[in-house]
């Protein structure tokens, strides 16, 4: 009786969108009460890309899937399931943003889904790819990361309004069966306790749409900053600890940490105690700002686009977001590199 044989889950392109307006910290001197200063010291933020009035996460997470299947070398005919992670999705919240993207890039009769996972998104989609490809149920899938986070920011809360910014990024995850091509480790949890950490109150069925809602600013996004802040360092750090310790792995033989680009001195913190070199941290927030679920790919694709990425080189995911959720993943990049 002839053995089936393994068959492991590939990260095989990335690809990204941002947007063509940029939001300066000087702009935002003149929209609320801050100052450039503080903005960069607290956050390490300097600019972020807001979103056309015109152009929907669906429009940005198409970009950037466009992009990761050209990258790919494999036709939109071979892709076999579309997975987007959004918590500005164009609807709230049917259909699926994943279902319009599909109809924009020219699939059709393909399983298409959504996941609300805030920024630990991108991570949690490869966790449902590996699942799906490792199962053998498909075998090419496409994963996005888009957000239009302006359409959710109240632009008087100036505690808020300096850390988020749009954009979109994306990936194709392909079963292969070399083992060295496979994803090594993912962790993903969450825990519910904390909801109220990070929260948009409506519209949902707590809050409806209503004239309170409109009055309160229920539609825009409510963050506990400061418990937030140190909840997030503590768990990355454990988490990033936990998954390198059971993998018999040492931070300083990781070419690419590719943490959440949420805030520099969140990801500082997490990098010093990791005792990660200055040279294995990916940084985009300083351009970005926060993009949620974009905010991995985005960063991803900036090292790939420099030439920094080479094939069969280690990454290090790290994320932590709403809900709140949390994840972690190990995997080689197994795509073609771009040579400079």
């Amino acid at each position: 009786m002839s053995q089936t044989k393994p068959v492991y889950a590939s990260f095989r392109s990335i690809g990204a969108y941002v947007p063509e307006k940029i939001l300066s910290n000087a702009d935002l001197e003149k929209m609320v009460d801050t100052t450039d200063e503080w903005i960069v010291k607290r956050t390490g933020i300097k600019e972020r890309r807001i979103a056309a009035e015109d152009e929907h996460t669906s429009d940005m997470g198409t970009k950037a899937a466009e992009l990761a299947i050209r990258r790919s070398e494999i036709a939109k005919e071979e892709i076999d399931l579309v997975i987007c992670a959004t918590v500005t999705p164009d609807y709230f919240n049917m259909p699926s943003t994943a279902c319009i993207i599909s109809n924009k890039l020219g699939i059709s009769n393909v399983q298409a889904f959504d996941i609300s996972a805030a920024c630990s998104g991108f991570v949690y989609l490869l966790s449902v790819a590996k699942a799906f490809i490792e199962s053998g149920m498909k075998k090419n899938v496409l994963v996005i990361g888009a957000e239009k986070f302006s359409s959710i920011v109240d632009y008087t809360d100036r505690s808020t309004c300096i850390l988020f910014g749009d954009g979109a990024g994306a990936a194709i995850i392909s079963a292969t069966d070399k083992k060295e091509e496979g994803f090594i480790d993912l962790h993903a949890s969450a825990d519910g306790a904390y909801a109220d950490f990070l929260v948009t109150p409506a519209p949902g069925a707590i809050y409806p749409v209503s004239q309170k809602v409109i009055d309160e600013g229920l539609n825009f996004v409510q963050m506990k900053g400061n418990e937030t802040f140190k909840l997030a360092v503590k768990t990355l750090t454990k988490d990033v600890k936990e998954i390198l310790q059971k993998n018999n792995i040492n931070s300083e033989d990781i070419p690419h940490f590719i943490p959440h680009q949420a805030n520099y001195r969140i990801i500082k913190a997490v990098g010093d105690a990791l005792k990660m070199r200055e040279d294995q941290v990916v940084l985009t927030v300083g351009k970005y700002g926060n993009t949620s679920a974009a905010s991995i790919p985005m960063a991803l694709n900036d090292i790939y686009e420099s030439g920094r990425l080479q094939t069969g080189e280690l990454m290090l995911l790290d994320t932590f977001g709403g809900g709140l959720t949390w994840a972690s993943a190990l995997l080689p990049f197994a795509g073609k590199a771009i040579n400079k």
